[in-house]
């Protein structure tokens, strides 16, 4: 259903980046020449990552849905007694660039909610939108925001597609990462607010495949 929603690009960040500058990253556990110590480092990774966008002539590395990923052992806040339940599956998809990078609304919606979550590793400034397009329902979640962008937000306020509804932050406000957004559609809210799972487990993993579908069903990007 999300995928009927669209037939071409749609930009969820700076909209003065055409799809040509955009390009794949793999940050996964797959990509044997990845150096999960850099990812780690967000200074040393931004850097890495700016050069990787050089070579590439692009502005925006994109990727990371269903990804599972090393970068999460870090952090407490992600691991569990059993291995299957250890969260490092990747439900949305991410798109990095520099900080201060504007966020735009894909589609019309409202603001369903907000907050800064502040686990090591976890969103920093959070924003949630609600859909509901033709007959369906379902909203959009922007992580790893500005702190600025949570500054006059209004549960219910209307936003039209194409306004910018926040910046990427830094590092020190972002959940300590390289500046990126995290984009992810989510069915059903599960009566959360302000936050939901970005990261899943195996045991878990086909419960949220179906409720956090492929964001590139929207946003055709690749």
């Amino acid at each position: 259903m999300i995928a009927d929603l669209s037939s071409s690009f749609i930009p969820v960040i700076d909209p003065d980046f055409k799809p040509s500058e955009y390009t794949p990253l793999d940050l996964s556990t797959a990509n044997t020449s990845l150096d999960v110590k850099v990812l780690k480092d967000p200074k040393k990774h931004h850097a890495q990552l700016q050069d990787f966008l050089k070579e590439r002539q692009a502005k925006v590395a994109y990727g990371g849905y269903l990804e599972q990923r090393k970068l999460y052992d870090r952090s407490d806040y992600f691991q569990a007694e059993d291995p299957g339940d250890k969260r490092n599956i990747h439900l949305g998809i991410d798109l990095w660039s520099e900080a201060g990078t504007t966020v735009i609304a894909p589609l019309d919606g409202t603001i369903h909610s907000f907050q800064e979550n502040t686990n090591f590793g976890d969103y920093g400034p959070t924003i949630i939108l609600k859909h509901k397009m033709e007959d369906v329902t379902f909203h959009t979640l922007y992580g790893h925001l500005s702190k600025r962008s949570l500054e006059g937000l209004e549960i219910g306020k209307k936003i039209k597609a194409g306004d910018q509804i926040a910046t990427l932050g830094q590092p020190f406000e972002n959940g300590d990462y390289a500046p990126h957004l995290h984009f992810q559609i989510i069915i059903d809210m599960q009566g959360k607010k302000g936050d939901y799972p970005g990261v899943c487990s195996k045991n878990m993993l086909d419960f949220y495949k179906k409720n956090c579908p492929d964001p590139n069903l929207l946003l055709n990007i690749y």
